[in-house]
């Protein structure tokens, strides 16, 4: 294990809750879209995104010498990473609005599935973990520039 070991991990979180935060963003912004995808003919409302992290995985040879290794203890994580982005699949809200463009015959709009109460809570989640990663991410370099301060 490296002396950067703990940064890298960090650094991993930090790019992570970044395009989390993105994500958020681009949903709050096309949180009244009725024209975001073309599909079957028909303009289809913006779909609410969320983000899927999972945790890096070693190669398989360092779990294989953790394996072999009677002293080792039990290893520590390699970080997190983005899997997948994926698409809200429920329902649109209809909303009556006969003068809007995409208004049906009804007069209903499609609008998108996208709560701004939920997508608050998530950024200030996604913000709260960005901020503990860069107190966690500044600790470990202070701690290598006090080691490196001893041989002073």
């Amino acid at each position: 294990m490296s002396i950067f070991h703990s940064m890298n991990t960090t650094a991993s979180a930090l790019t992570a809750q970044r395009l989390r935060m993105d994500i958020v963003s681009s949903n709050m912004a096309n949180a009244d879209t009725t024209r975001a995808k073309f599909v079957n003919g028909e303009w289809e409302p913006y779909r609410r995104k969320s983000v899927v992290m999972q945790a890096k995985e070693d190669q398989f040879s360092s779990y294989l010498q953790t394996a072999l290794d009677t002293n080792s203890r039990q290893r520590a994580g390699n970080g997190v990473k983005v899997s997948k982005i994926v698409e809200d699949e429920s329902s649109f809200q209809l909303v009556y609005d006969r003068s809007h463009p995409d208004a049906n015959e009804d007069g209903y709009v499609q609008m998108p599935n996208v709560d701004p109460l939920k997508e608050m809570v998530d950024l200030m989640s996604a913000t709260r973990s960005y901020e503990a990663n860069v107190t966690v991410f500044n600790a470990s370099k202070n701690m290598l520039m006090k080691a490196l301060e001893i041989g002073k």
